[in-house]
């Protein structure tokens, strides 16, 4: 379902946004807001994550976001409930971020029943590894629902197929290695670690991690499917309001 939605999507469009959020950061109420604000200005994907209390993949500024909405009462069940007020609002696809332990603690099973209910097309979990995914793997076909697994500078071209066949929906191939929200180069040596991604699977390609502007994301074009923006536009909602968010997502077209 979401492969087949990013394909007709690209039939209009050289390159898709998804935009990355943390729910319940500053507040639910202004998640919301923020997701509004994003549909508007034409993002095809949304990526809405879970906060956990170690979340290994991001930098400082996911990090902090997912500190304070779990300070501010941020749980699984709230996630999931504004979640599923976001899928009835906005046709577009939306999809869960989190860590295994999330999963774990809900009950596999449960939590991929509980997406399909409230409208999620799919999951990110990036400490997952596909050797140990069995469990969560049946619990989301069951549920028709796209597991979508992560590629790395560092894959190897063996490892990159082996991943691809547990993989639905897309790939999400990090741009370098560290965390989320430091700068990227976008650089001949980006360009040919897509090229061996491109080479390794047949689903359509996304490239997150240092995204923020304009001239990168026209650099992807042609290289990559889906370009991801998230500590950029949670870094500007800090600094200017939920308000600059949409002519932001609007300039990078």
């Amino acid at each position: 379902m979401v492969e087949a939605y990013v394909r007709d999507r690209l039939k209009e469009k050289q390159i898709l946004l998804m935009t990355h959020i943390v729910l319940g950061y500053p507040s639910v109420k202004v998640s919301m807001e923020l997701v509004a604000a994003m549909v508007a200005a034409g993002v095809d994907i949304i990526e809405l994550q879970i906060p956990f209390s170690e979340p290994i993949a991001d930098g400082p500024t996911i990090l902090r976001a997912n500190q304070i909405a779990l300070a501010n009462g941020a749980k699984v069940r709230t996630c999931l409930a504004a979640a599923g007020e976001m899928t009835r609002a906005f046709e577009i696809p939306f999809l869960f971020m989190t860590y295994y332990n999330i999963l774990f603690k809900y009950g596999v099973a449960a939590f991929a029943a509980d997406m399909k209910a409230q409208g999620l097309r799919g999951a990110i979990v990036p400490d997952l590894p596909p050797e140990e995914s069995s469990e969560y793997l049946a619990a989301m076909a069951a549920q028709d629902l796209a597991p979508i697994y992560i590629y790395s500078p560092t894959t190897t071209e063996a490892r990159m197929r082996y991943i691809a066949s547990k993989a639905e929906g897309f790939i999400y191939c990090v741009a370098r290695k560290g965390v989320t929200g430091a700068k990227t180069d976008f650089t001949g040596e980006l360009e040919t670690y897509l090229q061996r991604c491109r080479g390794a699977t047949g689903l359509p390609l996304a490239l997150g991690f240092g995204v923020s502007n304009r001239e990168e994301i026209s650099f992807l074009k042609g290289k990559v499917d889906i370009a991801v923006i998230g500590s950029q536009v949670i870094r500007l909602m800090e600094r200017e309001g939920v308000a600059a968010v949409k002519p932001f997502i609007q300039s990078l077209r």
